[in-house]
């Protein structure tokens, strides 16, 4: 009998997989279709204070081993997931859920994660700071390690629950900005965020989705992703949770070796909307072929 369990920051899940934000709802939806109680838990649409419509469509466009989207945090603001969205949720769901917070000022990170912080659904705060700073010329807060860590710490002040915070790949120095947010006092990292991506249709000469630039996700990034996770996992003492590409119970071993306590699945719940319950069924059939009986004991297994 094989372990597939894990503690992300204190909180011990049945096993490593979450949907990703973004890919997952608010998990009702994908609760029509199976007992999402298997889930190690899952990170739901990021959320933001003011209700979003979004960006103009086509926001979303498959490419070679991936999609483009600029979906534009579309969600009803903060207020109404609260008293919506998390009441649908605990009818299907009685796991604690990742909530994740978007925002386009610090004042507005802190605000959203203060509101989130007072749920008991909600176990961790997960903070995208791939958002563009607002008050700092357009630039993601999560490009520059000042920004990202002063997003921690504000988020941190106004929070009991642990803090993740989600990181874009688009850097030159991702090991720094995890250190900044490790200094900051967050209780996690996530990564990878998507990738910068863009393409152009030959017929029309327009590039395929609205925005014309979009995040690249799929498995096309997934190296991209293993690498990231090492490197941030071996430069700081706190919880990884690895994500980019994955698509099997193969890549979810793979990041978990390279440092990942838990693994997030991302666009492969829009090609495969089985994918986490597929993904956990053949986990421990792949543990027993690679003679692994504990996740616990294979995190950061490669030096």
């Amino acid at each position: 009998m094989v372990d597939t369990k894990v503690n992300l920051c204190g909180i011990e899940l049945d096993n490593p997989i979450i949907p990703a934000s973004g890919t997952f709802g608010y998990g009702y939806e994908y609760a029509e279709l199976y007992d999402i109680n298997m889930l190690g838990t899952f990170s739901f649409k990021g959320t933001t204070k003011d209700a979003r419509f979004g960006n103009p469509t086509p926001r979303i466009a498959e490419c070679t081993a991936g999609m483009i989207n600029a979906v534009g945090l579309q969600n009803p603001g903060v207020e109404a997931v609260v008293k919506e969205e998390l009441p649908k949720l605990k009818k299907c769901f009685n796991k604690k859920v990742m909530a994740n917070v978007s925002g386009f000022s610090v004042e507005e990170y802190a605000y959203t994660s203060s509101v989130l912080d007072k749920e008991d659904q909600v176990g961790w705060i997960e903070v995208n700071v791939s958002c563009p700073n607002v008050h700092g010329g357009g630039m993601s807060f999560g490009t520059d390690p000042k920004s990202a860590r002063e997003v921690t710490e504000a988020v941190k002040k106004v929070t009991t629950k642990p803090v993740l915070i989600k990181l874009s790949p688009n850097v030159t120095d991702i090991v720094s900005i995890a250190k900044a947010c490790e200094d900051g006092g967050a209780d996690g990292i996530s990564l990878i965020n998507t990738m910068l991506g863009m393409r152009i249709n030959l017929r029309t000469r327009k590039p395929v989705i609205a925005n014309k630039m979009g995040g690249f996700s799929g498995s096309a990034i997934f190296p991209v992703a293993v690498r990231m996770v090492y490197q941030v996992a071996h430069a700081v003492d706190i919880p990884v949770v690895g994500m980019g590409g994955v698509s099997s119970a193969e890549d979810v071993i793979e990041l978990m070796l390279a440092g990942a306590t838990a693994v997030q699945v991302g666009a492969y719940n829009l090609v495969n909307p089985y994918a986490c319950k597929d993904i956990i069924t053949e986990l421990p059939v792949v543990m027993e072929k690679y003679k692994i009986t504990s996740l616990k004991e294979i995190i950061k297994g490669v030096k």
